[in-house]
């Protein structure tokens, strides 16, 4: 599977969305059903209007989607959207391994005058 490299904007939203626990919760619940807006309204303390709002963002940052099945609004998760968290992810990792590979490196080496200072106090 390729997935399409993503906007500073779109990754924004992604972790924006991710960083609620209302809203990772909805999403959760969407992986393993469909559930409606009303279904998921009664799970939580809060408004059905603070769950629409939770769901319009996740759908905003492309985690969810909504589709009309007769009154009710089902709320799917998008199969890609992992993959495109972790994409980002995955991207942060290797540039945070490469920078500390490098001050390993560095810290491996002696400095130039460090080791001239050294080796020059010795007779």
């Amino acid at each position: 599977m390729v997935v399409d490299r993503l906007t500073d904007e779109e990754v924004d939203l992604l972790f924006h969305a991710l960083a609620d626990t209302t809203r990772r919760d909805i999403l959760h619940r969407c992986t393993r059903s469909e559930p409606s807006v009303s279904q998921l309204a009664d799970l939580y303390p809060i408004s059905f209007a603070a769950v629409q709002k939770h769901v319009a963002v996740l759908e905003r940052a492309g985690l969810v989607s909504k589709e009309r099945h007769g009154r009710e609004r089902l709320v799917r998760t998008d199969g890609n959207a992992v993959a495109r968290a972790r994409q980002v992810l995955d991207e942060l990792e290797t540039v945070w391994r490469g920078r500390v590979g490098r001050m390993a490196d560095l810290l491996g080496q002696a400095p130039p005058q460090e080791a001239k200072s050294s080796s020059s106090g010795q007779c």
